[in-house]
């Protein structure tokens, strides 16, 4: 459980990263309206929790949430997008507890641009009477326990996360060379690192030992060029003919092999959604190889965490 659900599970209120819901019908076209609101709106601010089966105080409702537990999440993906166009994808449900009861979680990742809603939100209430949850061209944010239409103030903040984010990377590089032991060698490149295979190209390498003398690129969108909805994409164009995954077949498959702690695959920044290396796509085409069912395997495990009492 991370961080942030076990925060959300604590929490006696609604917050800028923690919400509560009584309950949710995924039946209904006006409940999904709200609840892509809320989660457009705490993605753009940096990512968050929304829990449902709790009221307004945290206390559980008691309320069947087991329909919501089966949301398949390419349908979640997919209805996010109806709506913005944008294939967002680093949003994962887990089951909780809490005083017992079964808790159901959205775990949603923050964007390095705001997710603006492309399509109207609006859903009939009653007989001739529509209420509209967004319109057309809104960027939502949370201001405190709210998802409400942004601000430039809103603008300026998301900004600055992005901006927090590349100094703490300079810096973090910076720290590395001062504090380097007595030794250590500093290796200048010219120009941009790309990739070649060209003899006379200054080899780099990868590695996963913290202990081990390596080169970090710091420009991470060159290392690590796929988001999870276009590592499908790069996949499958690798896979046999007749094998095809999607986006809930990588995310078992992360979570099952530990993948986001390494780094060879996978880098998380600090505002964003993770991206995963060219690396990443070959091992999974290689571990289909030497095992055909790797995937369902990969779905059967990931259930079972899941659904397993936290």
């Amino acid at each position: 459980m991370s961080e942030l659900v076990d925060k959300g599970l604590k929490a006696k209120r609604e917050s800028k990263y923690v919400d509560f819901k009584r309950s949710f019908n995924p039946a209904s076209a006006g409940k999904w309206c709200e609840l892509i609101k809320d989660i457009i709106a705490m993605a753009n601010s940096g990512g968050g929790v929304i829990l449902i089966g709790l009221d307004n105080g945290g206390v559980p409702s008691k309320e069947d949430v087991q329909p919501v537990l089966n949301i398949d999440h390419a349908t979640l993906v997919d209805k996010i997008r109806k709506y913005t166009g944008y294939q967002f994808s680093d949003i994962e449900i887990h089951e909780a507890k809490k005083k017992g009861e079964q808790i159901a979680v959205f775990e949603i990742s923050g964007v390095k641009v705001p997710i603006v809603f492309q399509n109207v939100g609006t859903y009939e209430v009653s007989h001739r009477k529509q209420k509209t949850a967004f319109s057309c061209g809104t960027v939502y944010f949370r201001h405190g326990a709210k998802s409400e239409p942004g601000t430039t103030e809103d603008i300026r903040k998301a900004i600055e996360r992005q901006l927090e984010t590349i100094r703490s990377e300079w810096l973090d590089g910076v720290r590395k060379i001062v504090t380097a032991p007595q030794g250590s060698k500093v290796t200048v490149f010219s120009g941009e690192v790309k990739e070649s295979k060209s003899p006379g190209a200054t080899p780099i390498r990868l590695v996963d030992d913290p202990d081990a003398p390596g080169y970090r690129l710091i420009d991470h969108d060159t290392t690590y060029p796929h988001r999870q909805t276009e590592l499908v994409d790069v996949v499958n164009g690798m896979l046999p003919e007749g094998v095809e995954i999607n986006t809930y077949d990588i995310l078992a498959v992360r979570r099952t092999n530990g993948i986001d702690g390494d780094a060879r695959y996978c880098h998380t920044p600090k505002f964003g959604s993770p991206q995963y290396s060219d690396a990443f796509a070959k091992w999974i085409v290689e571990e289909h190889k030497k095992k055909s069912n790797f995937f369902q395997e990969a779905r059967e495990k990931y259930y079972v965490q899941t659904h397993s009492d936290s």
